[in-house]
């Protein structure tokens, strides 16, 4: 039997309903873990040892009664910093922010807790969640398990280090360009960008998406029967539905997949991860699947629009700081959003209007197939210290080119791990779908799950 730590929250909820085990001694394991991995790796913010024991108790107690309170009570679980929780504060990776307590539970913080969920902590990101990686001006640089050298990835930075060390099966991330999927890609986990919509989120923004961050595609899916709840204060989020998350099967003969392997834009994809992905098609090929090439559709003014209209979004709540709040911004971030202050407004709204240019290209390009494979990213996570692949505040968003379209469109996207490159680094598999076939995306990747060869022993 796995530790503790490593089992799966669907094994966890059936063990609970079992009897076999409990959630104190689950929480107490886990928090174990997380007090011998967290000195190297710095992915907690906001670390409630006592809180999680207190959950814990009390999940231990509706479960002698028979009364949990929803699909993943007693289970151990984090959430990405700016994800506000009542009464922390939400610096948004950064020391420009004012550190006053939020006044409520953003909605998947509201989610979880209704359903009985055991928050450990929040989890680190970088400054305003726009760096793929874990540096950060106001919490110290998440490290990934798989190679303390090397970044996790990001913006959910914390969360995927999290995950990959175990500490607990659940975690939440955000996505505007490939927050959740890029993390997941480097640190060999499930990761999932909702359709937008899918899971209301607070504030809402065009693009952004809260989802699951876990080790298997069945935590995913429960994680997101939490999720998916509705809450009023998206006004852009989708109507009440009720899909069958736990229902992913999946027939693979005859399934239409397209396969993407060149972006059109961005970095080159290394020839390990090319090789890993096309090596995942002629799994799904010889399962009966018809696998088809998908041609480049990103070009270099849509991602250079949207890089110039998210500087100018950026330096818009950064000129409005104190010019001493404003000065601890990470460097590299503040040259960055530094580049928008000169835009004038014809070129600031070119650059916004390429989410619709990009949406339209992406829902053309994939329209015919019921999935889409590709790399979540072209490259391997590089060093810890770096910002980006690039370390270039010039050419920020060169490895996203696999995965910012899903976000303009609003498709659901899941990466999950695919293979490892020759220095061991988990290489990720983007599984894309149709607007709003969130569940015929994960039931790709849980159909991969029995195809792929047996992933390697987790790092923790």
């Amino acid at each position: 039997m796995p530790e503790l730590p490593d089992l799966t929250a669907v094994e966890l909820v059936a063990h609970y309903r079992a009897g076999t085990l409990s959630p104190v001694e689950v929480t107490e394991a886990v928090l174990a873990r997380v007090e011998a991995r967290e000195p190297e790796l710095h992915a907690l913010y906001a670390y409630d040892p006592s809180g999680a024991r207190e959950d814990a108790k009390a999940s231990e107690s509706r479960w002698h009664a028979g009364e949990p309170l929803g699909p993943i009570d007693g289970v151990p679980l984090t959430l990405k910093e700016n994800i506000a929780t009542r009464g922390t504060p939400v610096p948004l990776g950064t020391a420009a922010t004012a550190l006053l307590p939020a006044s409520e539970d953003a909605p998947a913080a509201a989610r979880v807790r209704e359903s009985g969920g055991v928050l450990l902590a929040k989890t680190t990101m970088p400054d305003y969640g726009m760096l793929t990686s874990g540096l950060s001006s106001f919490h110290t640089a998440s490290r990934n398990p798989w190679d303390l050298a090397r970044t996790p990835g990001g913006s959910s930075a914390g969360a995927g280090s999290a995950a990959a060390a175990g500490y607990g099966p659940l975690h939440v991330g955000t996505d505007i360009g490939g927050s959740i999927r890029l993390p997941a890609g480097w640190c060999g986990l499930v990761g999932l960008k909702p359709s937008f919509g899918r899971v209301p989120v607070d504030p809402p923004f065009l693009g952004r998406v809260a989802g699951p961050m876990t080790r298997t595609v069945g935590d995913t899916a429960l994680l997101m029967s939490v999720l998916s709840g509705v809450d009023g204060r998206d006004h852009l989020s989708l109507p009440p539905s009720s899909l069958d998350w736990a229902s992913l099967s999946c027939e693979v003969k005859g399934l239409r997949i397209g396969l993407h392997l060149d972006p059109g834009v961005g970095l080159p994809v290394s020839p390990e991860i090319l090789a890993a992905v096309t090596g995942a098609a002629r799994a799904f090929e010889a399962a009966g699947a018809v696998v088809e090439p998908v041609s480049p559709f990103l070009r270099r003014e849509m991602l250079d629009g949207l890089d110039t209209f998210w500087r100018v979004r950026a330096w818009s709540d950064m000129s409005a700081l104190p010019e001493e709040r404003r000065a601890k911004v990470l460097p590299y971030i503040a040259d960055w959003a530094a580049g928008g202050a000169d835009v004038n407004g014809v070129d600031a709204y070119r650059g916004f209007a390429q989410i619709d240019t990009i949406a339209v290209a992406t829902l053309r390009a994939t329209e015919r197939f019921d999935v889409v494979l590709s790399p979540t990213c072209p490259v391997s996570a590089p060093p810890a210290e770096w910002p980006s692949p690039t370390n270039d505040p010039r050419r920020p968003f060169e490895h996203i080119a696999f995965t910012v379209p899903y976000n303009m469109s609003g498709q659901p996207a899941v990466s999950i791990n695919c293979g490892y490159t020759s220095d061991d680094q988990p290489i990720g598999l983007q599984i894309s779908g149709r607007r709003f076939a969130d569940l015929d995306v994960l039931r790709a990747a849980a159909a991969y799950e029995t195809l792929r060869p047996t992933p390697r022993p987790w790092p923790c």
